[in-house]
């Protein structure tokens, strides 16, 4: 028997400790902004919320805030104080002891008073973290997917070894069924370095299915004191160091070195050798040849002047922030003496630079040398992942290092032009391009067919599938729209953009929107921002530097809203953050006997165990079009005898805040079974477009309605969003209907003999098949020794003992104890 209790006491006692648990934590909070998976991506702490935090570590605040459970570990990973004084305390985030891989929680305090939070949280249940392909075999098929010709530790390079990949198993987005969005898969990661032809990225390989669900590039495509006659800069100072039979591209004085090397037309670093001048005093007679050797001067002097940029304008020692030694290796080609490599690129460790052909002269322009340094930074900060969006900015992100670099050289270090062409801040790569006027422009992107507009003219939709054949879904030319937010910003600008809006913005300068950008990539963005991601962190940087509402709080607003990514500014100096519906509360009381363990409907997925009653799962959605059909899943846990439950499922279709509206309860049925259950319903054509919830009980209790406490059981919210349906006003009626829910036949998960010698056999609720099969000892530890085949459980290698066993029928798990005799 239940037992039996007052459910009005409980009711009273739930609902009042409901009230004052959101009431405290919304008077904590000042702002809040999500992301697209509804997880916070930056939160602000009122006066209160300042107070309340106040001595907690780090973890514990993003303990609370995120809701972690168990299974979430955030581990620190750096802890830095800026310029202004604020303390940044940055978190890796792991499910079960595995990395999560791209996500990232900085915790922003100042004078010991947490300030704020922000970046990006994966919310993770019921994901296995027990690969069930090995490494070697996830090696195979990430050299497949390459498919190189040779790899680095192939080669004769004396440090070649170094370069054979390791597997490490980390949870990762699979970007191959949504771009920013697909489902988070256990996969094993790869850092995979290719000599012919040249290529470096990060490759994972999902751990279970072999497939590739994502490939993340390293290297990324751009196109004593003595003088040197430049190739593109003119006659420029130069500190270098001495060696036999003179003086080499060798200096000690910036950081851990500056060090530049001659390839030789090869594509061996090891073989790489100095150029060494006897006088230190590199002419043009000397270095002006067939061989283009004063572009050595360029590519030397462009490492200096970026390194002296982040030194001087940022308070960063070199690329890593540690002083680590920038080698650059000019004369390059990946083809041994072939026509010319038309290319540069950063391979996480040199600069590497061609010689150019056809289409580039040779690729040691100043603003390429501070566009590929400025990957490194990026993969020191924010670490954006090379494809679609956040690949986009990285790409802009460099070019605009790459502009603000040149800028400085010029306005501060006396660099003039010495090339065919002119220096030009806002155009890349000006002086290297034999074709064009640069490779992209800055202050007009759509002259050289790139979007000054988000997903405007020329912008590339974003893939499931990014490579290098659709250039990782458009990263060089989506990055036009970061590039003129810059530009913009920098400068200022007035007029009317594609979406049919004016704007004016008052130009910063370059100096504080280099300042306002740089706090957004290495403070607040991380892996898998998004443009509307960086529009928030961008204001949250200006907030900082200048002060809320200031001129460069507005300014960094209205350019945002110029290039289409975002409202204009309306006061406040931050994001507001969208008005929600409140809706009434919903709670089961007791789940000793039953709880909601599965609930599945589109891109919404939940297995769980207890939840106390009640799970807000709004952080969860998928997209509805109104008038289709949709078939939801769902099912209960049961200690032990599974009983006849009171399924009621709600949608607010016209997003008034109620479940009571003719329609809403597009689910209504009883069952007694801990299988899988499933109902289709339609959406109403009149249904309100939108964010709306969705409200999942079960209860066993069958007048229990949609507000309110009741006995046993759960309930859960998810959000669903709702398109093609009614654009403004809430629809008059709604006509939705559902499938009538049946009520099943109870059945569990059995095994047999029980006690048992050798073998288990398995029976899993209607016959279902056995998987992610484990068997753990009575203090709750895994053991080894036990082998499944064709739904029976070998058990000889066991000792004798008690067991239990756990088996999933590819939704649920379902657990069983035995015997071993």
């Amino acid at each position: 028997m239940r037992k039996q209790y007052s459910a009005v006491a409980v009711a009273l006692l739930g609902a009042l400790a409901a009230t004052t648990a959101q009431a405290q934590d919304a008077a904590r909070i000042q702002t809040k902004v999500l992301g697209n998976d509804n997880q916070p991506v930056l939160v602000q702490f009122s006066p209160e919320g300042k107070m309340a935090y106040r001595g907690l570590s780090g973890d514990q605040v993003l303990r609370q805030q995120l809701g972690l459970t168990t299974a979430d570990q955030m581990v620190q990973r750096t802890l830095e104080t800026d310029q202004v004084g604020y303390t940044h305390q940055k978190f890796a985030q792991f499910y079960q002891g595995v990395r999560v891989e791209h996500a990232t929680y900085t915790v922003h305090s100042k004078g010991g008073t947490v300030e704020s939070i922000s970046g990006d949280f994966e919310k993770i249940s019921g994901l296995s973290t027990t690969p069930s392909l090995s490494e070697s075999a996830a090696l195979t098929k990430a050299l497949a997917h390459v498919g190189a010709r040779k790899y680095m530790w192939q080669t004769t390079e004396a440090n070649a070894a170094e370069f054979a990949p390791q597997g490490e198993l980390v949870i990762v987005r699979d970007g191959r069924q949504n771009a920013e969005a697909g489902p988070l898969v256990l996969a094993w990661k790869f850092n995979v370095y290719a000599a012919q032809p040249i290529s470096r990225s990060f490759v994972y390989v999902d751990a279970r299915s072999g497939q590739v669900v994502l490939q993340d590039n390293i290297i990324k495509h751009a196109a004593a004191t003595g003088t040197f006659a430049t190739a593109y800069s003119g006659s420029r100072t130069i500190a270098d160091g001495t060696t036999t039979g003179g003086y080499f591209l060798r200096e000690t004085t910036r950081g851990l070195g500056i060090q530049t090397y001659n390839c030789k037309k090869s594509n061996s670093y090891t073989s790489a050798t100095d150029f060494i001048d006897a006088d230190n005093n590199w002419t043009a007679a000397e270095y002006n040849n067939a061989n283009f050797d004063n572009v050595a001067g360029d590519a030397h002097v462009g490492a200096q002047a970026t390194y002296d940029y982040w030194k001087n304008v940022h308070g960063r020692n070199s690329y890593d922030n540690a002083g680590a030694i920038i080698k650059s290796y000019v004369h390059f080609d990946d083809v041994p003496g072939g026509a010319g490599y038309e290319n540069a690129y950063w391979d996480g460790v040199r600069m590497t630079y061609g010689d150019g052909a056809t289409r580039f002269r040779p690729l040691t322009a100043l603003d390429v040398c501070g566009h590929e340094i400025g990957h490194a930074v990026c993969e020191k900060t924010a670490n954006l992942t090379y494809a679609n969006e956040s690949g986009a900015m990285n790409e802009g992100l460099s070019d605009i290092w790459g502009a603000s670099i040149e800028a400085y050289a010029v306005a501060n270090l006396g660099f003039t032009s010495g090339g065919v062409k002119a220096k030009s801040t806002w155009l890349i790569g000006e002086e290297i391009d034999k074709q064009q006027a640069a490779l992209r422009s800055m202050s007009d992107p759509k002259s050289l067919g790139q979007p000054a507009y988000y997903k405007g003219q020329y912008w590339v939709a974003t893939t499931s599938s990014p490579s290098n054949a659709n250039d990782q879904g458009g990263v060089h030319t989506n990055s036009g729209v970061l590039n003129h937010w810059y530009y913009i910003l920098a400068v200022g600008k007035s007029g009317t953009n594609e979406g049919g809006n004016t704007y004016s913005v008052t130009g910063v300068g370059i100096d504080a929107a280099a300042k306002i950008t740089y706090r957004m990539e290495s403070v607040y963005m991380t892996a898998s921002s998004t443009y509307a991601q960086a529009r928030t962190y961008a204001i949250q940087a200006a907030t900082d530097l200048y002060g809320a509402g200031s001129a460069q709080v507005i300014a960094v607003t209205n350019a945002w809203y110029a290039v289409g990514v975002g409202a204009s500014y309306t006061g406040g100096g931050t994001t507001t953050p969208p008005t929600t519906t409140t809706y009434c509360t919903i709670k089961g009381t007791s789940q000793s006997y039953e709880w909601i363990d599965l609930v599945q409907l589109g891109s919404i997925n939940r297995t769980s165990g207890k939840d106390a009653g009640y799970y807000n799962g709004t952080a969860l959605s998928t997209t509805v079009t109104a008038g289709s059909a949709q078939t939801i899943y769902f099912s209960a846990g049961f200690t032990s005898t599974a009983y006849t439950e009171y399924w009621k499922i709600y949608i607010d279709y016209n997003k008034n805040g109620v479940f009571t509206d003719a329609g809403e309860l597009v689910v209504s049925g009883s069952s007694a079974s801990a299988g899988t259950l499933s109902s289709t319903f339609t959406v109403p054509t009149t249904a309100r477009n939108g964010t709306t919830v969705m409200r999942v009980i079960m209860s066993d209790n069958s007048a229990t309605t949609s507000c309110g406490t009741f006995s046993y059981g759960e309930a859960e919210d998810y959000t669903l969003n709702i398109t093609g349906g009614a654009a403004l006003t809430a629809p008059a009626t709604l006509a939705g209907n559902s499938t009538p829910l049946g009520n099943e036949a109870a059945s569990t998960f059995e095994v047999y003999p029980n006690p048992a010698t050798d073998a288990l056999r398995l029976a899993l609720p209607g016959n279902a098949e056995a998987q992610d099969v484990t068997v753990t000892d009575i203090r709750g530890a895994r053991v080894a020794g036990a082998t499944l085949r064709n739904g029976t459980l070998d058990i000889s290698g066991l000792a004798k003992g008690m067991y239990t066993v756990s088996a999933s029928d590819g939704q649920k798990v379902f657990h069983q104890r035995f015997v071993k005799e």
